[in-house]
């Protein structure tokens, strides 16, 4: 197949794409988003503002394309949790997703504790997945909770997020992390410490 078919060319769209939000990303972290400009992304990739402008037309576009897929992977994880029929399965499962999630996506999270365009971004897709933000809250603390469950429950996917991000640990190797960010987790939200097996967790009550 060459490179000037159909499939190739739209192969090497979505290579650029993919190349353009990574950078895109690194800039943001580096500046801010308000401090990062199309023509600053377009320098950094080797190409011409134009190029950028045939993925994105605006630069609020690419910051919700920055954070779309983390929020996806979180939704998927709200999902499989709620087809667990028991409260401790459904709490390890949220507990556990939301922990690899930060880690895997620290440079993001570290935008989302510090930088207003990245939190814009977030809140706005999180607006086209109604009830989804109070679905993983509920997940973890139940359908009607006590102010000091819920107050845990919030402490701990807030704690999570921020401590995840932070500067103070980035140079925190990211198991290490994970397996500090878990045991804090357990401990807010009232769990075993020890990780279960996967029949373990699919029986507990």
């Amino acid at each position: 197949m060459t490179a000037g078919t159909p499939d190739a060319r739209a192969r090497g769209a979505e290579g650029t794409r993919t190349r353009l939000l990574a950078m895109a990303l690194k800039l943001f972290t580096e500046h801010g988003v308000e401090g990062t400009s199309l023509q600053m992304i377009a320098d950094a990739l080797g190409v011409t503002k134009a190029a950028v402008y045939y993925h994105f037309k605006a630069k609020d576009e690419i910051t919700e394309a920055v954070v779309e897929p983390a929020l996806r992977e979180l939704k998927v994880i709200v999902e499989e949790a709620a087809r667990h029929r028991r409260r401790g399965a459904q709490i390890d499962h949220v507990l556990a997703g939301f922990v690899d999630l930060v880690v895997r996506h620290r440079a993001l999270v570290a935008l989302f504790s510090s930088d207003p365009g990245v939190v814009r971004a977030i809140e706005k897709s999180l607006d086209t997945h109604e009830g989804f933000k109070d679905g993983l809250v509920s997940l973890l603390v139940g359908p009607d909770p006590d102010t000091a469950t819920l107050v845990s429950g919030l402490v701990a996917l807030t704690g999570i997020a921020m401590t995840g991000g932070s500067p103070d640990l980035a140079g925190l190797d990211d198991e290490s992390l994970r397996v500090a960010l878990l045991d804090v987790g357990r401990k807010l939200l009232g769990r075993p410490r020890a990780r279960m097996s996967a029949d373990s967790v699919a029986g507990d009550a």
